[in-house]
């Protein structure tokens, strides 16, 4: 007797790309992937698929925070350059 599950199978061309990147970059790859519970390069195809998807962030909040600049809340900011802190 042959069970049909109803499984389909396509042929999926695959392709391999190499990149190199910095250790720094490798290790925030790898500490992301962990996160997500995925292998590294899992991790990059999902963040391919949505960055080809959605586009380049416009938003001014995260462009902003993609520079890694020191943030707060703008009163303690205000009072950290006030006392040279800054």
């Amino acid at each position: 007797m042959k069970l049909d599950v109803g499984l389909c199978q396509h042929a999926v061309m695959s392709h391999r790309l190499r990149v190199l990147i910095p250790s720094e970059l490798n290790a925030r790859l790898n500490q992301a992937a962990e996160r997500s519970y995925v292998s590294k390069s899992e991790w990059v195809r999902r963040a391919l698929e949505k960055i080809l998807r959605e586009g380049p962030s416009s938003d001014p909040v995260s462009l902003l925070a993609q520079l890694n600049a020191p943030t707060a809340d703008i009163d303690q900011m205000l009072a950290e350059i006030g006392a040279g802190r800054c």
